[in-house]
């Protein structure tokens, strides 16, 4: 009631008032509920083409069940005496995805190429000595094989 008479006293014409008051009551109501007025966009966009290095494997619990492989990818190098050099690179895929997890796990052998698109993600994982290690993985979204 302070603030109708506060608000009054400052805004003379009623319409004033009025907008002002539904301004301050809707502001204060509806201010833990909102988005912010511009949410800003980011992207985490990985796209990996290489060899599978061992036979996919499924981790996790029965409710939260995961499969894990690892893909190779390399880059080729030429040094200015001509020598040549392949320098490979292992990373850590993961899959959540039901449909997709159970095509792995069907389909992907050691050895096959793959496409592998998804986002890169880092975590904590702890050891059988109880010590904590940051990982860092690729969260497959979508897997394409090729056969040979």
């Amino acid at each position: 009631m302070l603030a109708k008479h506060v608000i009054s006293c400052v805004c003379k014409k009623p319409s004033l008032q009025t907008n002002f008051f539904n301004i301050l009551r809707n502001s204060s109501s509806t201010s833990q509920q909102q988005e912010p007025a511009r949410v800003e966009k980011t992207i985490n966009n990985v796209q990996l083409l290489g060899r599978v290095g061992a036979d996919p494997q499924r981790k996790g619990s029965d409710d939260h069940p995961v499969v894990v492989f690892s893909l190779a990818t390399h880059s080729n190098y030429r040094y200015e005496t001509g020598e040549f050099l392949q320098r490979t690179e292992w990373h850590r895929v993961i899959c959540f995805k039901p449909g997709l997890r159970e095509t792995i796990m069907n389909f992907m052998k050691k050895g096959q190429r793959v496409h592998v698109s998804g986002k890169i993600t880092y975590g904590e994982v702890k050891g059988d000595e109880g010590q904590t290690r940051t990982t860092t993985s690729i969260q497959a979204e979508d897997v394409i094989f090729f056969h040979s």
